[in-house]
């Protein structure tokens, strides 16, 4: 046999190793679960990163600002007097019926609420908003003037057969309670109540009264109002003429007050809105009425 080939490519090799640069053969690493199976793993996947964490708690789309005083004025301002549709009955009782802003209305506590008290009024019944009390942490809403029982004579009297003579006799009777006028619904906001406009308000009451397709009580009293009249409050202006009520859907509520007298001895009182150097404006009332508006920029 010819060895001479065989020398030749040992001598190959030995050259090869000394060449400088060159990195000398290394043993391949056991191959790994995924190659041994004939797959190749994704990038990251032996060692795949942690999950993001849960999502917290989506907060309501309300500030996370406490009510300010200027939008509670607002809310009794556009919502107090309105008109409704009852979505869900309207049970009677002094406490009223509790309902968790963000959260079904609670059926079986609906349930009992009726059961005991009775119901004021039926969805779909037409209703309006008579009250609204601001509590720490709850709107209470009272409805058609809230829950009153009827109170008549002849449902505390019974009328009885007298013992051994065939005289009558009068017995008190149970009392059983009738038809209460109006009833009271609870915003429980789980929290010091926050910041809202009208529209919040009414969008979390929209789980006990549909509020679409009714005239506003608002919009219905301005409209029965002069021209001029209208045509100021579309403009937030005070005219010569308006009344407190007026000049409040035009401005809102004045941030100070001041009552004195004038040189004739009449009693006067201006409403100021705004602070100085701002625009600031003075609204004079003598009695119930404007008789002068100042504005100074």
């Amino acid at each position: 046999m010819d060895v001479r080939p065989s020398f030749a490519l040992a001598a190959a090799l030995a050259l090869l190793a000394d060449v400088s640069g060159m990195t000398p053969l290394r043993p391949l690493p056991p191959l790994t679960p995924y190659e041994s199976q004939g797959t190749s793993p994704l990038p990251g996947a032996m060692n795949p990163p942690p999950p993001p964490p849960a999502a917290a708690g989506v907060p309501s789309s309300k500030s996370s600002e406490p009510l300010q005083p200027q939008s509670q004025l607002l809310l009794v301002r556009f919502v107090d007097g309105e008109f409704a549709k009852l979505v869900q009955p309207l049970p009677g009782g002094k406490k009223g019926f509790v309902v968790k802003v963000g959260q079904p209305v609670d059926k079986q506590a609906m349930s009992d609420a009726l059961r005991l008290y009775g119901t004021s009024a039926n969805p779909g019944d037409r209703v309006q908003i008579t009250e609204l009390e601001f509590r720490s942490h709850t709107i209470v809403v009272r409805i058609n003037g809230g829950w009153k029982k009827h109170y008549r004579l002849r449902d505390h009297l019974q009328v009885g057969v007298g013992m051994g003579g065939g005289g009558v006799a009068t017995t008190e009777a149970p009392v059983i309670p009738q038809g209460p006028t109006g009833g009271t619904f609870i915003l429980d906001y789980g929290r010091s109540l926050p910041d809202m406009s009208p529209d919040d308000l009414k969008r979390d009451l929209s789980a006990l009264l549909d509020f679409s397709k009714q005239h506003s009580a608002a919009v219905n009293w301005v409209e029965s109002l002069p021209a001029p009249i209208q045509e100021a409050i579309k403009d937030h202006r005070a005219v010569v003429g308006m009344d407190q009520e007026m000049v409040i859907a035009a401005l809102g509520r004045p941030n100070k007050k001041v009552r004195e007298k004038d040189t004739t001895g009449q009693e006067t009182e201006d409403w100021i809105y705004g602070t100085p150097p701002d625009k600031t404006t003075f609204v004079t009332f003598a009695g119930d009425n404007v008789i002068r508006v100042k504005e100074f920029d």
